[in-house]
């Protein structure tokens, strides 16, 4: 990180995190809204490693682990609900499944 400087890798994960909470506002398919939330996740990881890094301490490392397998965790759930999701209704398009509430 002494080549890189802590707020250059802080704006990278900024745009990342912009990048995937526009895919999540914007996107209709659940699959890529679930992409969109990894690349936020990741975002924030980074974000907690840069600020470790600048700051020596390890704490970054370990809240990007915690972050992981958190993802880990949404990823087996979250694709569990979309095989269920397109089993029971065929679809995977979040509009089409607001209407289904209706």
């Amino acid at each position: 990180m002494s080549s890189i400087h802590a707020h250059t890798v802080l704006i990278v994960a900024s745009i990342l995190f912009v990048l995937g909470l526009v895919g999540v506002l914007t996107r209709k398919n659940v699959i890529f809204i679930l992409l969109s939330i990894e690349i936020m996740l990741n975002a924030a990881g980074l974000a907690f490693i840069a600020a470790g890094a600048k700051w020596q301490q390890p704490d970054g490392q370990v809240m990007f682990l915690f972050i992981l397998s958190m993802a880990a965790a949404e990823v087996s759930v979250g694709l569990a609900l979309v095989l269920q999701i397109h089993h029971q209704h065929k679809t995977l398009d979040v509009e089409q499944l607001k209407e289904l509430k209706d």
